[in-house]
C-alpha cells in the first residue's frame, strides 16, 4: 500500500491517499474503485473517528481511500470546502492511471457536516463523484444544531437535481443533533429527481457513531452499537452492486 499526503491549494487543507496495490491476481482489482471520505466536525474541525478508521473500512473492502481535511472556521466555509473537495476530486480523476484506480468509480461518503459537503460535492459541484454515501448528514434547515452544523451554509435537498449520483443514506431516530427528517428529506428530494438510494434508519444510537464500534467509539462514551455497525456490510454491498 502506498501512502501520501498531498496539500491542496487553501492553507492546511490536505488530502491523505491510501492507495492499495493492484494485482492481476485478483478478477476484480486490477484497477480499483475508490472513495474520497469528508470527516465531520460542524465546520469547525475534521472528526479523527470518521478519517483514517473509515478510510481503513473501505481498504478493506479492496476500494483505494482518501481522506479530505477540508477549510474550516470561516464565514464562507463552505464554498471554501466546495472548492477543496472538487479539487480533491479532480486530482483523483486525473490521477486515475498513475493510483490505478477507475476515473468513473468514485465515491464521496460524509458524516455529519462532512454529509453536507460531501452532498453538496454531489448536488453542486463542478465535477460529480460518481456514488453518494451519507452518515447522518445535517442536510440543514431541519433542527441541525450549531453544534453539527457552521452557520450560513446551504440547504442542499431543493437543489437535488437529475445529475445527482445513487446514494446510500444511514442515520438513528434517536439522534438528537441531526434529526432523521434531514435524511429523510434528502432521500424524498432524491426520489423525485428519479436518483436510486438506500436509505437505513436505525431505531437507536446518538450522534456521531462512525463505525460504530469500539475501533471509532468517542472517548468517555459507548460508541458501540452493533446494529447501527450493521451500516458498514450494507454499504459494501450497495458499493459492490455499482462498482465490482
Amino acid at each position: 500500500m502506498r501512502n501520501e499526503i498531498i496539500r491542496l491549494t487553501h492553507e492546511n487543507v490536505t488530502l491523505t491517499a491510501y492507495i492499495l496495490d493492484s494485482s492481476r491476481e485478483m478478477k476484480y482489482f486490477e484497477k480499483r474503485p475508490s472513495v474520497l471520505i469528508c470527516p465531520g466536525g460542524a465546520y469547525k474541525f475534521c472528526s479523527d473517528r470518521e478519517a483514517e478508521p473509515i478510510a481503513m473500512a473501505f481498504l478493506s473492502m479492496g476500494f483505494s481511500a482518501f481522506v479530505l481535511r477540508y477549510t474550516l472556521n470561516c464565514d464562507d466555509v463552505f464554498e471554501k470546502a466546495l472548492f477543496d473537495a472538487e479539487e480533491a476530486l479532480t486530482l483523483i480523476r486525473a490521477r486515475a492511471d498513475e493510483y490505478n484506480l477507475i476515473p468513473d468509480k468514485i465515491a464521496v461518503c460524509g458524516f455529519s457536516a462532512g454529509g453536507h459537503l460531501a452532498a453538496g460535492l454531489a448536488t453542486l459541484g463542478k465535477i460529480r463523484p460518481d456514488a453518494l454515501i451519507l452518515g447522518y448528514p445535517c442536510i440543514s434547515g431541519y433542527g441541525c444544531s450549531d453544534k453539527v452544523l457552521y452557520s450560513n451554509v446551504p440547504t442542499l435537498d431543493d437543489k437535488v437535481n437529475s445529475e445527482n449520483p445513487p446514494t446510500f443514506i444511514f442515520s438513528t431516530c434517536s439522534d438528537s443533533s441531526v434529526p432523521i427528517d434531514s435524511s429523510l428529506s434528502f432521500a424524498k428530494a432524491l426520489n423525485k429527481n428519479g436518483i436510486s438510494f438506500e436509505l437505513h434508519i436505525f431505531s437507536d444510537g446518538p450522534h456521531g457513531l462512525a463505525m460504530s464500534n469500539p475501533v471509532t467509539a468517542e472517548k468517555n462514551s459507548n460508541g458501540d452499537n452493533r446494529d447501527v455497525a450493521k451500516w458498514v456490510p450494507m454499504c459494501q454491498s450497495w458499493l459492490y452492486r455499482r462498482f465490482i
